[in-house]
C-alpha cells in the first residue's frame, strides 16, 4: 500500500499521457511484471485508440501531448513517441522546431536514449534537427558532449565503462550530424570536443585511477604467478634422474600435464603483466576509452584468468604424483580437484562478470541500430 501511495503521489504532478508514458519506470520487482504486462497491454490499447482520434485537438490537448512527448524522449518511450508523431505530424513539428516547447532529439542525446535517437535517424527532416541550436547556440553535439544524468551512469559499473560509452554516445551523434558541425563553437567558443572534454574531465580522471588501480593489482598477480611456476619448471615433482638429467617421471600422463600446464600458466601470466604494464604506461585521453584501454584490459583479465586455471591444474598434477603412490587414485583426485575449484570459483565470481561487461560494452550491440525506418 505504501508503494501505491508513492506511486499516486508521483503521479499527481504529471498529466494522464505522462503518466501513461512513466509508469513502467516507476514499478520494480519481480511481483510487479505480471502487473506491469497488463498496464502495457492497456496503455497499448488505450495509445492505438487514442491515436485514431489525435488528428482532431484543441490547442490545450495538444500542448499537453506535446509535453507527453517530450517527456516520451526523456524516458525513452519510442512506441509513444513514434505512434503518436506518426499519427499527427504537426505534433512532431511542435516539439521539434519550437523553441517554445523544447527539443525531443536533443532531450533523447541529452537523457542517452537509444531508442529515441535511432527515430531521428529515420526523421525525414533529420538534417534540420542536426544543424538546430540552443539558447546557448549549442548544436546536436554539443548536447552529447554533456555528462549524462547520474541516473543513466550509475547502470554502468566502473568509471571506465561510463567513460566509454559517454564517448560511443559522442561518436554516434557525430555520425548522424552535418559534415562541419563538429567545428561549431557555441557561445563559449567552445567546439563540441572541447566541450566534451571540460565537462568529462572529472569522469576521465577517475576512470584513468580506475584503470591504473585495476592494472597494478592485476599485474602484481600475474608477476607472482611468472615467479612461481617458472621455479616449478626447474623442480620438477620425482626430481630428476641423476645420470641422464631427465625428470624420473617423465613417461607419467599427469607429469605431461603438468608441464603443458606449467607452460601455459608462464605464458599467460607473462602477457597479462605485460598487457597491464601496457595501460599503465598508456596516455589516458578521451578516445583511448573506446577500444584501446578496453581491450588492453580484456587481454590482460583472460590471460590472467587462463593462467590462474593452468596454474592450478600445475599444482593439482604435482599433489595427485605425490598421493597416488600411497593411496587410490580416486582418493587422491577429489579432494585435490575439490580445493582447486574453491579459488578457481571465487576469481570467477569476483571477476569473471567484469570481464563479461567489459565485452559487451566494447564489441557488443552498438548504439546506432543498422536498420531504420522512414517516418513521419
Amino acid at each position: 500500500m505504501q508503494h501505491e501511495g508513492e506511486m499516486n503521489s508521483k503521479a499527481k504532478g504529471l498529466n494522464p499521457l505522462q503518466w501513461l508514458i512513466s509508469l513502467p519506470y516507476n514499478l520494480s520487482g519481480m511481483k510487479e511484471i505480471h502487473k506491469l504486462k497488463l498496464q502495457h497491454t492497456r496503455a497499448t490499447e488505450i495509445l492505438n485508440l487514442a491515436c485514431k482520434n489525435i488528428k482532431f485537438l484543441s490547442e490545450d490537448k495538444k500542448r499537453m501531448i506535446a509535453n507527453a512527448l517530450l517527456t516520451a524522449a526523456k524516458l525513452g518511450n519510442a512506441e509513444f513517441f513514434s505512434k503518436v508523431s506518426t499519427a499527427n505530424p504537426e505534433l512532431i513539428s511542435l516539439v521539434t522546431f519550437s523553441q517554445e516547447k523544447g527539443h525531443a532529439f536533443f532531450n533523447a542525446v541529452e537523457y542517452r536514449q537509444a531508442e529515441i535517437f535511432n527515430l531521428l535517424r529515420g526523421f525525414h527532416f533529420r538534417n534540420v534537427v542536426a544543424a538546430m541550436l540552443t539558447e546557448n547556440n549549442n548544436n546536436l553535439l554539443h548536447t552529447a558532449a554533456t555528462l549524462a544524468p547520474a541516473s543513466q551512469l550509475n547502470r554502468i559499473p566502473g568509471a571506465a565503462l561510463q567513460m566509454q560509452r559517454e564517448w560511443q554516445w559522442f561518436k554516434a551523434v557525430e555520425k548522424v550530424v552535418n559534415p562541419g558541425t563538429e567545428l561549431r563553437r557555441n557561445k563559449e567558443e567552445l567546439t563540441p570536443l572541447d566541450y566534451f572534454k571540460r565537462n568529462h574531465k572529472e569522469l576521465r580522471n577517475e576512470a584513468e585511477k580506475w584503470m591504473k588501480d585495476t592494472a597494478s593489482s592485476c599485474s602484481i598477480v600475474g608477476a607472482l604467478i611468472v615467479t612461481i611456476m617458472f621455479a616449478a619448471a626447474f623442480t620438477v615433482p620425482g626430481g630428476n634422474d641423476q645420470t641422464s638429467g631427465y625428470p624420473i617421471l617423465f613417461k607419467e600422463k599427469l607429469f605431461t600435464a603438468f608441464l603443458i600446464s606449467d607452460a601455459l600458466s608462464t605464458f599467460a601470466s607473462t602477457t597479462s603483466m605485460l598487457t597491464f604494464l601496457g595501460i599503465l604506461t598508456s596516455r589516458y585521453a578521451e578516445e583511448d576509452f573506446l577500444y584501446s584501454l578496453p581491450t588492453k584490459l580484456i587481454i590482460g583479465l583472460s590471460a590472467l584468468f587462463l593462467s590462474i586455471v593452468t596454474m592450478l591444474i600445475a599444482f593439482s598434477a604435482t599433489i595427485i604424483i605425490m598421493l597416488e603412490h600411497n593411496s587410490s587414485r580416486l582418493l587422491a583426485f577429489l579432494p585435490v580437484v575439490m580445493l582447486a575449484s574453491v579459488p578457481l570459483t571465487l576469481f570467477v565470481l569476483l571477476q569473471f562478470p567484469l570481464l563479461v561487461e567489459i565485452v559487451s560494452s566494447t564489441y557488443g550491440p552498438d548504439i546506432l541500430k543498422k536498420k531504420v525506418k522512414k517516418w513521419p
